[in-house]
């Protein structure tokens, strides 16, 4: 499934891409008036190879979500149980990913890939559960090879479905208790960057622990030998494998997906950028479908987003996770498009358009 995947990405139309750019030119408003807001629907009719791309509604969340063996390094003062308790918050519909999916009118999937316990079924969970959890990575390799396989086949598997069920943009969410310190090490083996540079602190941890979990992710990079030349696909899916979490790679695998159809996936925070980065070490023209939905606080996500070339829609400092700086995001991206399918130009408007 992998690789069949891979296989029917294709990179932005450069076509499409000129006469969107052409289209926004034309419309009746100053050129460049709606400043990242143009260059998204640019971005979007490039991914679709359509002028103006589809709108990129109806939306889906899928929050993927795992535990971390890490969590035994003492990283975060957090209980690993949050994270069951948290997906039973989400299908009950009490979660702040919960109230800004309600805001923007769009439904909430949630996706076991790696939860550390026996989650009872619920119609808005998915069960793709690899294992009860990654294995440490401070020890060794958090996954087996052929489990973050598993895990990106999982996320792709999602993908598929939500798109047959109509969905025209996914939106990544995510819940794992201790998953920024994975996240910062994934950043730091796929940018190069000092651990002391992307590792941020998650939940709001004191500086002693915050001090451990640097600590914790320099020594994860060491003891799997990274970073690494990620450039070939083999070494990426190592990489990814050696630190990552199985959210990471359910939801790497979640924009490759999104990125074969040809739909539009919509990043949310560090964990989807950590991420990304994975799958575009897969498949860089993975990227001309994702969205940069906010930034967030989190040192490692400035970095990631950095390396990926993706300008965010939103900052507001946020540092929660689920989809929520996403979701909040989605409907600009709506917008963006929208302009582009009922904005008059200066000819079919009547307009006199300014001198050149």
């Amino acid at each position: 499934m992998l690789a069949e995947t891979l296989a029917a990405i294709r990179a932005a139309d450069p076509a499409a891409i000129a006469e969107a750019r052409a289209l926004q030119d034309r419309l009746t408003k100053p050129r460049g008036s709606l400043g990242a807001l143009e260059d998204v629907a640019v971005r979007l009719a490039g991914a679709a190879g359509a002028c103006p791309p589809p709108l990129p509604a109806p939306a889906a969340l899928a929050i993927f979500a795992a535990d971390h063996g890490v969590h035994a390094a003492g990283v975060t003062p957090w209980p690993q149980e949050v994270t069951v308790q948290m997906v039973a918050n989400f299908l009950a519909g009490g979660a702040v990913a919960n109230a800004f999916a309600a805001q923007a009118g769009v439904p909430v999937t949630v996706v076991d890939v790696g939860v550390a316990a026996d989650l009872p079924d619920a119609p808005a969970l998915v069960k793709h559960k690899i294992a009860y959890g990654t294995a440490d990575l401070s020890r060794g390799p958090a996954m087996t090879v052929d489990q973050a396989v598993r895990a990106l086949e999982a996320g792709i598997t999602v993908a598929r479905d939500l798109v047959a069920g109509g969905a025209r943009c996914l939106i990544t969410g995510d819940m794992g208790i201790a998953n920024t310190t994975a996240s910062a090490a994934l950043i730091s083996a796929f940018t190069g960057a000092d651990p002391a540079e992307v590792t941020g602190r998650g939940t709001g941890i004191d500086d002693e622990t915050h001090g451990r979990k640097i600590s914790v992710v320099r020594e994860a990079l060491r003891v799997n030998g990274l970073p690494a030349d990620t450039s070939s696909a083999s070494e990426a899916l190592r990489t990814l494998a050696a630190v990552g979490g199985f959210e990471h790679a359910a939801i790497a695998g979640f924009i490759l997906g999104g990125a074969a159809a040809r739909v539009p996936v919509l990043l949310d925070g560090v964990i989807a950028g950590a991420a990304a980065l994975a799958a575009a070490a897969l498949d860089p023209a993975a990227l001309d479908h994702c969205v940069a939905g906010h930034r967030s606080a989190e040192p490692g996500h400035a970095a990631a987003l950095d390396r990926l070339g993706l300008r965010p829609l939103v900052d507001l400092g946020l540092r929660l996770g689920e989809g929520t700086g996403a979701l909040l995001a989605h409907p600009m991206v709506c917008a963006a498009v929208r302009v582009m399918h009922e904005v008059a130009t200066f000819d079919s408007a009547g307009v006199t358009e300014k001198p050149v």
